[in-house]
């Protein structure tokens, strides 16, 4: 009796403990999310909060259910430095690898950031199979291109941000025009960093401004990465009677630009076609107000506070209660997107297979807080709008009164575009 009491007993125990421990033993296999950052610089540390925003967001409401098993999100941040001077490519390039190889990482969201990065990642990513959405940082048209030559190839390779060559045809140049129409300013000199995408938006710009009518003052000037002094370059601007002084450089040290601007009273009005300074909320401070009257394109909506769709004060709000800012810029709303259209793909796609996940990717059509997000199906470039109904709508923002103002597109507009005071004469 006494031995079928203590069997008993112990099997009460045994039943007990596993009715304690059975949940988190069959607890399901998380899905790795890799992100190639390159963290110390904001396109990186932005899309870092952005995913890890989306993922708690996800994960808080169930998960992801796949195959009818509810999975959560899990998140794998690894530094590609690829945004450092003199940082080689292959730093980046074993980042991706170790993600992938030792991380465990089934999709990749994020980088490498810097194009030429970028770029060389590609083979890397197709030969795992890995389903990329880059979505900060690379801006290079090559990009898209290149899987639209190779789609066999690169068919797991995805870009949900903006690129290089609709961010001047579509958005650039009609906010210069509308610029050169309000205020009767045609002169323009230019000012861009030492990097693919900087060098060749360049370009583009300068031959495109000279078919309208415009007289653009030289070659653009080339600074390389690092760069801390740029008085020369504003002196000549100047002396050539610039209006218009157009700077594309993703580097923290155009605060100094906009600070020796400000200082020497450059009668010309300051375009950051990209300029990584200008766009975060913490650059009024910095810069003692010396950047007024800046404007910054953060090539997608949400980077800054806009009503361009009904996710779209959901998410800034959401950002800054969460991190104690408005979304920082280029690269923030656009992580964050990727992750619930990822989300969207498997589900639909049932499946973790890639080659399902693209498929079902390739079919993506939903609302975000930059628009309609679709993807070209050869491509895979997100499909881009002046019209957050018709497709991801870009932003450019001018710093007024310690605010960022976004002045284009119309259909997201909340101001009108300012002169500096020493402009006006």
């Amino acid at each position: 009796m006494r031995m079928r009491s203590f069997v008993l007993s112990g099997l009460f125990s045994v039943l007990l403990a596993l009715t304690l421990f059975l949940p988190f033993a069959a607890a399901a296999e998380p899905i790795v999310i890799g992100c190639p950052l390159s963290t110390a610089f904001l396109y990186g540390w932005d899309a870092e909060r952005a995913v890890k925003l989306a993922v708690e967001e996800i994960n808080a409401a169930g998960g992801v259910e796949v195959g009818g098993e509810k999975r959560p999100f899990e998140v794998e941040v690894i530094d590609t430095r690829d945004l450092e001077p003199g940082v080689p490519v292959s730093e980046a390039l074993l980042a991706v690898e170790k993600l992938i190889l030792e991380k465990h990482a089934k999709f990749l969201i994020g980088g490498p950031v810097r194009s030429e990065a970028a770029m060389a990642a590609m083979a890397t990513l197709s030969k795992h199979k890995t389903i990329s959405i880059l979505t900060t940082g690379a801006l290079t048209p090559k990009y898209h291109a290149l899987i639209g030559e190779n789609y066999d190839k690169f068919k797991y390779l995805f870009r949900i941000s903006g690129e290089a060559k609709w961010m001047v045809t579509g958005e650039i140049i009609p906010c210069l025009e509308e610029i050169g129409k309000e205020y009767n300013l045609n002169r323009l000199f230019i000012m861009v960093q030492d990097v693919a995408h900087a060098r060749a938006g360049g370009k583009l710009i300068a031959g495109i401004m000279t078919k309208k009518g415009w007289t653009v003052l030289g070659e653009p000037r080339i600074y390389p990465t690092g760069t801390t002094d740029f008085s020369m370059g504003l002196i000549e601007a100047k002396k050539d009677n610039a209006q218009v002084i157009l700077i594309w450089m993703d580097m923290p040290e155009t605060s100094i630009l906009l600070k020796q601007w400000h200082d020497m009273k450059v009668p010309a009005l300051p375009f950051g076609s990209i300029i990584a300074a200008a766009e975060q909320p913490s650059f009024w401070q910095a810069t003692e107000g010396k950047g007024e009257y800046c404007l910054a394109n953060v090539v997608n909506a949400g980077n800054a506070p806009s009503e361009a769709t009904p996710w779209t004060m959901k998410f800034v709000n959401a950002y800054e209660k969460k991190y104690n800012v408005e979304p920082e810029g280029y690269g923030t709303s656009s992580s964050y997107m990727a992750v619930y259209v990822l989300k969207d793909a498997i589900e639909r796609a049932g499946s973790l297979d890639p080659d399902k996940v693209v498929a079902a990717m390739e079919k993506t059509d939903m609302m975000g807080v930059y628009g309609r997000i679709r993807f070209d199906p050869k491509t895979h470039q997100i499909i881009p709008a002046v019209d957050p109904k018709e497709g991801a709508v870009g932003t450019i923002f001018q710093w007024q009164n310690g605010k960022r103002v976004v002045v284009f597109p119309k259909s997201i507009a909340t101001g009108k575009i300012e002169l500096p005071p020493w402009m006006k004469k």
